[in-house]
């Protein structure tokens, strides 16, 4: 049986797209996207235009993510790997690739400017990962198309601040000796560039803030952005679901201290700004009811109020 009856035979079997990734994959590529594995089918490739576009767009994603593009190619560049970072819609914005390879990878279209979605080329690193939203390495006989099969992929999806999937970063190899031990330390240096990345652009949007880690023991950085009163101004994927957080419990200004049960440490010696600190805990606990926050206080809605007042708390 060649690839291509093989990929219908499996994507029709309700059972085995419900038991394996791939396999799930490879129905959403025939029913979903209308794709067909034996077609000899290149990636998308957008316009100068559009390229400048996409890259535009994420202008800010690039800048942070520079240096560790140049930190892992510098590791693997040399074993005939090519390594690209895409945005969230397997657009290829940044490349990496020594010159003895270029041909191989062009003509597969591993290239700045194509679209490596699943929607464009079937299952592949980099459109299976954006779709399943987590790391996978997809070996060469695992890719949907069968002009694909010479190709191995390692890739994992990076998260923005708020735990959106913003962009992803790849690597693959037409080596045919790359074994799935070589892909899989291939994978968790994939994993570690995307972690650190993630913690770059979680840092540029909270640049005014006190980052703290939570501790999670996973590769992925569980990190807390917290304003000058202890209240959690935003938190990584990582830290979101550690914490039982969300964006509307985000938005509430729940304390750090509380998530972390820990006594919040006072920045500086200034007692206002301690009196300010506490005050707007009290009030986030009691879900900004100035009558339940008077009574844990033990004082009364007017002096609470003009507390309030007096320290600028709304």
């Amino acid at each position: 049986m060649n690839h291509s009856d093989h990929v219908h035979a499996v994507a029709h079997h309700v059972s085995a797209a419900a038991s394996s990734s791939v396999a799930a994959s490879w129905r959403r590529c025939l029913t979903v996207h209308g794709l067909v594995p034996e077609e000899a089918r290149t990636p998308l490739r957008l316009s100068e235009l559009e390229f400048g576009y996409a890259r535009e767009k994420s202008g800010y994603l690039l800048e942070e993510a520079q240096g560790e593009l140049d930190r892992l190619f510098s590791t693997v560049g040399k074993a005939g790997c090519c390594l690209l970072l895409t945005d969230e819609n397997g657009i290829a914005l940044e490349r990496r690739g020594a010159s003895g390879d270029d041909k191989d990878f062009r003509g597969l279209g591993l290239w700045s400017g194509t679209m490596w979605s699943e929607a464009s080329v079937g299952t592949n690193g980099i459109g299976t990962a954006i779709a399943d939203e987590r790391a996978v390495v997809i070996y060469r006989d695992q890719h949907f198309l069968s002009c694909n099969t010479g190709l191995s992929c390692a890739t994992a999806p990076i998260r923005d601040h708020r735990g959106r999937i913003t962009a992803a970063i790849d690597v693959s190899t037409c080596r045919d000796d790359a074994g799935e031990m070589a892909m899989m330390l291939l994978s968790q240096a994939v994993r570690d560039a995307a972690a650190r990345i993630e913690a770059n652009l979680f840092r540029r949007a909270f640049s005014g803030a006190r980052i703290l880690l939570v501790p999670d023991g996973k590769s992925s950085p569980a990190l807390l952005a917290i304003d000058r009163d202890d209240l959690v101004l935003g938190a990584t994927r990582a830290a979101r679901l550690r914490l039982n957080l969300d964006d509307r419990r985000i938005a509430t200004g729940v304390p750090a201290a509380d998530l972390l049960n820990e006594t919040p440490a006072v920045q500086g010696d200034d007692l206002v700004d301690a009196e300010r600190a506490a005050l707007r805990r009290v009030l986030s606990r009691a879900n900004g009811n100035v009558s339940l926050a008077a009574d844990t206080l033990g004082i009364s809605r007017a002096t609470l109020y003009r507390k309030m007042k007096k320290l600028s708390v709304s």
